[in-house]
Protein backbone atom coordinates (compact mmCIF):
# COMPACT_ATOMS: atom_id res chain seq x y z
CA UNK A 1 0.00 0.00 0.00
CA UNK A 2 1.09 3.63 -0.37
CA UNK A 3 1.14 6.28 1.94
CA UNK A 4 -1.99 8.00 4.20
CA UNK A 5 -2.74 11.15 2.91
CA UNK A 6 -2.25 13.60 5.20
CA UNK A 7 -4.98 15.68 6.47
CA UNK A 8 -3.07 18.89 5.12
CA UNK A 9 -2.77 17.46 1.73
CA UNK A 10 -6.81 16.84 1.30
CA UNK A 11 -8.27 19.90 3.17
CA UNK A 12 -8.15 23.66 2.99
CA UNK A 13 -9.37 26.52 4.85
CA UNK A 14 -10.76 23.77 7.63
CA UNK A 15 -10.30 23.93 11.15
CA UNK A 16 -8.07 20.88 12.81
CA UNK A 17 -10.68 18.67 14.75
CA UNK A 18 -9.01 18.75 18.70
CA UNK A 19 -9.46 14.83 20.05
CA UNK A 20 -8.98 14.13 23.69
CA UNK A 21 -8.09 10.56 23.61
CA UNK A 22 -6.82 8.65 26.77
CA UNK A 23 -3.28 7.35 26.47
CA UNK A 24 -3.81 4.35 28.85
CA UNK A 25 -7.44 3.20 27.18
CA UNK A 26 -5.81 3.44 24.13
CA UNK A 27 -2.77 0.65 25.56
CA UNK A 28 -5.19 -1.18 27.01
CA UNK A 29 -6.81 -1.90 24.07
CA UNK A 30 -3.64 -2.31 21.56
CA UNK A 31 -2.20 -4.68 24.75
CA UNK A 32 -5.58 -6.85 24.59
CA UNK A 33 -4.89 -6.73 20.83
CA UNK A 34 -1.86 -8.46 21.00
CA UNK A 35 -2.33 -10.81 23.57
CA UNK A 36 -5.92 -12.21 21.79
CA UNK A 37 -3.75 -12.53 18.19
CA UNK A 38 -1.32 -14.46 19.47
CA UNK A 39 -3.51 -17.61 18.73
CA UNK A 40 -3.71 -16.63 15.37
CA UNK A 41 -0.22 -16.11 14.15
CA UNK A 42 0.19 -12.75 15.85
CA UNK A 43 -1.28 -9.24 14.87
CA UNK A 44 0.59 -9.42 11.51
CA UNK A 45 -1.89 -12.16 10.70
CA UNK A 46 -4.38 -10.02 11.56
CA UNK A 47 -3.85 -7.35 9.25
CA UNK A 48 -3.26 -9.36 6.37
CA UNK A 49 -6.74 -10.34 6.88
CA UNK A 50 -7.88 -6.52 6.28
CA UNK A 51 -4.94 -6.26 3.20
CA UNK A 52 -6.84 -9.02 1.52
CA UNK A 53 -10.26 -7.67 2.19
CA UNK A 54 -9.32 -4.31 0.58
CA UNK A 55 -7.58 -6.15 -2.41
CA UNK A 56 -11.46 -7.82 -2.89
CA UNK A 57 -12.86 -4.62 -3.13
CA UNK A 58 -10.33 -3.26 -5.35
CA UNK A 59 -10.51 -5.90 -8.00
CA UNK A 60 -14.31 -5.45 -8.36
CA UNK A 61 -14.45 -1.52 -7.72
CA UNK A 62 -11.01 -0.34 -8.38
CA UNK A 63 -9.08 1.02 -11.28
CA UNK A 64 -12.00 1.41 -14.30
CA UNK A 65 -13.42 -1.97 -12.68
CA UNK A 66 -16.83 -0.76 -11.67
CA UNK A 67 -17.79 -0.81 -15.49
CA UNK A 68 -18.22 -4.16 -15.14
CA UNK A 69 -19.73 -4.10 -11.25
CA UNK A 70 -22.68 -6.25 -11.40
CA UNK A 71 -25.22 -7.18 -8.68
CA UNK A 72 -23.15 -10.50 -8.34
CA UNK A 73 -20.03 -9.31 -7.44
CA UNK A 74 -21.95 -6.88 -5.25
CA UNK A 75 -23.21 -10.03 -3.32
CA UNK A 76 -19.72 -10.95 -3.09
CA UNK A 77 -18.30 -7.68 -1.34
CA UNK A 78 -21.12 -7.85 1.35
CA UNK A 79 -19.82 -10.44 3.37
CA UNK A 80 -17.21 -8.58 4.02
CA UNK A 81 -18.98 -5.50 5.76
CA UNK A 82 -20.72 -6.43 9.30
CA UNK A 83 -23.28 -3.77 9.34
CA UNK A 84 -24.44 -3.80 6.15
CA UNK A 85 -24.31 -7.71 5.16
CA UNK A 86 -27.48 -8.77 7.34
CA UNK A 87 -29.52 -6.03 5.52
CA UNK A 88 -28.32 -6.19 1.78
CA UNK A 89 -31.24 -8.24 0.97
CA UNK A 90 -34.06 -6.45 1.97
CA UNK A 91 -31.95 -3.54 0.38
CA UNK A 92 -31.76 -4.92 -2.71
CA UNK A 93 -35.24 -5.73 -2.69
CA UNK A 94 -36.40 -2.57 -1.73
CA UNK A 95 -34.11 -0.09 -3.85
CA UNK A 96 -33.56 -2.30 -6.78
CA UNK A 97 -29.91 -3.10 -8.09
CA UNK A 98 -30.03 -0.29 -10.88
CA UNK A 99 -30.72 2.72 -8.50
CA UNK A 100 -27.78 1.04 -5.86
CA UNK A 101 -25.16 0.58 -8.91
CA UNK A 102 -26.02 3.73 -9.95
CA UNK A 103 -25.42 5.43 -6.35
CA UNK A 104 -21.98 3.38 -6.01
CA UNK A 105 -20.57 4.44 -9.62
CA UNK A 106 -21.16 8.26 -8.43
CA UNK A 107 -19.63 7.87 -5.10
CA UNK A 108 -16.32 6.45 -6.68
CA UNK A 109 -16.37 9.21 -9.29
CA UNK A 110 -13.41 11.35 -9.38
CA UNK A 111 -12.42 9.42 -5.56
CA UNK A 112 -8.97 9.66 -5.69
CA UNK A 113 -9.13 13.48 -5.28
CA UNK A 114 -11.05 12.66 -1.39
CA UNK A 115 -11.48 16.61 -0.68
CA UNK A 116 -15.43 16.78 -0.62
CA UNK A 117 -15.24 12.99 0.95
CA UNK A 118 -17.99 14.19 3.63
CA UNK A 119 -20.47 15.45 0.60
CA UNK A 120 -19.28 12.90 -1.47
CA UNK A 121 -21.25 9.95 1.54
CA UNK A 122 -23.84 12.47 2.24
CA UNK A 123 -25.27 12.21 -1.50
CA UNK A 124 -24.69 9.13 -1.33
CA UNK A 125 -26.88 8.60 2.03
CA UNK A 126 -29.71 10.90 0.35
CA UNK A 127 -29.76 8.48 -2.81
CA UNK A 128 -32.19 6.29 -0.55
CA UNK A 129 -34.81 6.71 2.59
CA UNK A 130 -33.49 8.88 5.39
CA UNK A 131 -34.94 6.59 7.99
CA UNK A 132 -33.42 4.23 10.80
CA UNK A 133 -33.47 1.27 9.05
CA UNK A 134 -31.80 2.49 6.35
CA UNK A 135 -28.90 4.25 8.19
CA UNK A 136 -26.47 1.35 7.61
CA UNK A 137 -26.29 2.93 4.02
CA UNK A 138 -23.31 5.56 5.85
CA UNK A 139 -21.43 2.22 6.64
CA UNK A 140 -21.95 0.95 3.12
CA UNK A 141 -20.58 4.41 1.47
CA UNK A 142 -17.79 4.30 4.07
CA UNK A 143 -16.57 0.81 3.96
CA UNK A 144 -16.26 1.29 -0.29
CA UNK A 145 -14.46 4.34 -0.04
CA UNK A 146 -12.22 2.80 2.59
CA UNK A 147 -11.36 -0.62 1.43
CA UNK A 148 -10.99 0.71 -2.35
CA UNK A 149 -8.87 3.91 -1.35
CA UNK A 150 -7.55 3.08 1.97
CA UNK A 151 -4.36 5.70 1.67
CA UNK A 152 -7.07 8.43 1.10
CA UNK A 153 -10.59 7.56 2.88
CA UNK A 154 -9.93 6.32 7.01
CA UNK A 155 -12.63 3.94 7.99
CA UNK A 156 -15.74 6.15 8.66
CA UNK A 157 -17.95 3.63 9.85
CA UNK A 158 -20.83 4.42 12.31
CA UNK A 159 -19.29 1.78 14.69
CA UNK A 160 -16.12 3.87 14.56
CA UNK A 161 -17.75 7.34 15.66
CA UNK A 162 -21.54 8.71 15.42
CA UNK A 163 -22.18 11.75 16.32
CA UNK A 164 -25.89 11.41 16.21
CA UNK A 165 -26.19 8.03 18.73
CA UNK A 166 -22.94 10.13 20.39
CA UNK A 167 -21.77 6.33 20.07
CA UNK A 168 -18.76 4.90 18.65
CA UNK A 169 -15.33 3.17 19.55
CA UNK A 170 -14.02 7.11 19.79
CA UNK A 171 -16.17 7.18 22.82
CA UNK A 172 -14.40 4.05 24.09
CA UNK A 173 -10.96 5.35 24.31
CA UNK A 174 -12.00 9.05 25.05
CA UNK A 175 -10.25 10.87 28.08
CA UNK A 176 -12.47 11.66 31.31
CA UNK A 177 -13.63 9.78 34.25
CA UNK A 178 -17.39 9.83 33.16
CA UNK A 179 -17.63 9.42 29.55
CA UNK A 180 -20.39 7.78 29.73
CA UNK A 181 -22.58 10.74 30.75
CA UNK A 182 -21.18 13.48 28.61
CA UNK A 183 -21.77 14.55 25.07
CA UNK A 184 -18.49 14.44 23.29
CA UNK A 185 -19.03 17.34 20.66
CA UNK A 186 -16.95 16.11 17.88
CA UNK A 187 -18.45 15.93 14.21
CA UNK A 188 -18.62 12.58 11.86
CA UNK A 189 -17.08 14.34 9.33
CA UNK A 190 -14.13 13.35 6.86
CA UNK A 191 -11.80 15.84 8.83
CA UNK A 192 -11.89 14.37 12.40
CA UNK A 193 -11.60 10.41 10.84
CA UNK A 194 -8.34 12.14 9.26
CA UNK A 195 -7.42 13.49 12.73
CA UNK A 196 -8.32 10.27 14.23
CA UNK A 197 -6.07 8.17 11.87
CA UNK A 198 -3.19 10.24 12.33
CA UNK A 199 -3.16 10.09 16.04
CA UNK A 200 -3.66 6.52 16.30
CA UNK A 201 -0.57 6.21 13.80
CA UNK A 202 1.18 8.47 15.83
CA UNK A 203 0.28 6.27 19.06
CA UNK A 204 1.00 3.34 17.08
CA UNK A 205 4.32 4.40 16.20
CA UNK A 206 5.00 4.82 19.83
CA UNK A 207 4.51 1.32 20.24
CA UNK A 208 6.96 -0.20 17.76
CA UNK A 209 4.77 -0.32 14.28
CA UNK A 210 5.77 1.00 11.37
CA UNK A 211 4.15 -0.54 8.34
CA UNK A 212 0.66 -1.01 7.51
CA UNK A 213 -0.25 1.44 9.54
CA UNK A 214 -3.41 1.62 7.88
CA UNK A 215 -4.92 -1.58 8.59
CA UNK A 216 -2.94 -1.27 12.41
CA UNK A 217 -5.31 1.35 13.17
CA UNK A 218 -8.57 -0.22 11.92
CA UNK A 219 -7.33 -3.81 14.00
CA UNK A 220 -6.80 -0.91 17.14
CA UNK A 221 -10.78 0.73 16.54
CA UNK A 222 -12.15 -3.12 15.93
CA UNK A 223 -10.56 -4.20 19.20
CA UNK A 224 -11.74 -1.04 21.10
CA UNK A 225 -15.18 -1.65 19.37
CA UNK A 226 -15.43 -5.95 20.03
CA UNK A 227 -14.32 -4.67 23.56
CA UNK A 228 -16.85 -2.39 24.16
CA UNK A 229 -19.70 -5.66 23.00
CA UNK A 230 -18.06 -7.74 25.40
CA UNK A 231 -18.98 -5.62 28.20
CA UNK A 232 -22.08 -4.78 27.08
CA UNK A 233 -23.62 -8.08 25.83
CA UNK A 234 -26.96 -6.63 25.49
CA UNK A 235 -29.71 -8.79 23.54
CA UNK A 236 -29.22 -6.90 20.27
CA UNK A 237 -25.13 -7.08 20.61
CA UNK A 238 -25.93 -11.06 20.51
CA UNK A 239 -28.24 -10.81 17.92
CA UNK A 240 -25.64 -8.93 15.47
CA UNK A 241 -22.97 -10.28 16.97
CA UNK A 242 -23.32 -13.66 18.47
CA UNK A 243 -21.33 -15.42 21.41
CA UNK A 244 -18.77 -14.27 23.17
CA UNK A 245 -16.66 -17.41 22.94
CA UNK A 246 -13.93 -16.15 21.13
CA UNK A 247 -11.69 -12.87 22.72
CA UNK A 248 -11.11 -11.45 18.79
CA UNK A 249 -15.22 -12.78 17.35
CA UNK A 250 -16.47 -9.19 17.69
CA UNK A 251 -13.31 -7.56 16.91
CA UNK A 252 -13.22 -9.48 13.52
CA UNK A 253 -16.72 -9.81 13.35
CA UNK A 254 -17.06 -5.73 13.03
CA UNK A 255 -14.00 -5.17 10.59
CA UNK A 256 -15.44 -7.81 8.08
CA UNK A 257 -13.18 -10.50 8.60
CA UNK A 258 -14.87 -13.21 11.07
CA UNK A 259 -11.90 -15.63 9.78
CA UNK A 260 -11.22 -18.76 11.40
CA UNK A 261 -7.75 -18.75 11.05
CA UNK A 262 -5.98 -22.53 11.65
CA UNK A 263 -3.60 -24.77 9.59
CA UNK A 264 -5.40 -23.58 6.07
CA UNK A 265 -2.76 -20.50 5.14
CA UNK A 266 -6.30 -18.46 4.15
CA UNK A 267 -8.93 -16.81 5.72
CA UNK A 268 -12.61 -18.13 6.14
CA UNK A 269 -15.19 -15.51 6.01
CA UNK A 270 -18.64 -16.71 6.42
CA UNK A 271 -17.59 -20.32 5.47
CA UNK A 272 -15.60 -19.28 2.23
CA UNK A 273 -11.88 -19.78 1.93
CA UNK A 274 -9.92 -16.89 1.01
CA UNK A 275 -6.75 -17.99 0.18
CA UNK A 276 -4.06 -15.70 -2.20
CA UNK A 277 -6.43 -14.69 -5.13
CA UNK A 278 -9.72 -12.77 -4.55
CA UNK A 279 -11.22 -12.88 -7.34
CA UNK A 280 -11.59 -17.10 -7.15
CA UNK A 281 -11.79 -17.34 -3.50
CA UNK A 282 -14.80 -15.91 -3.55
CA UNK A 283 -16.20 -17.50 -6.60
Amino acid sequence: MGHIVPLQATLQNSTRPTLDLSGPKLRAAFEALVRASEAIGGIERFAEGLKLKSQVFQERLGDGQIHQFDQARFAEIVPLMATVRRRAGTFLAEQGWLQIRSAIVALLDDAARPATASQRVAAFCDAFPKTKAHRFIRDLASEILHNVLPEHYPLMTRWVWDTKTNSGALREIWHGDNVDQMVIDVPDDYEMFLVLREELSQFLSENGLFRDMIWYVDLLLGQVYGDYINAQGGAWLKTDFGSDSDPLEHTRRILGVDARIAKHPGFEIDGTVIGSEPTKRLN
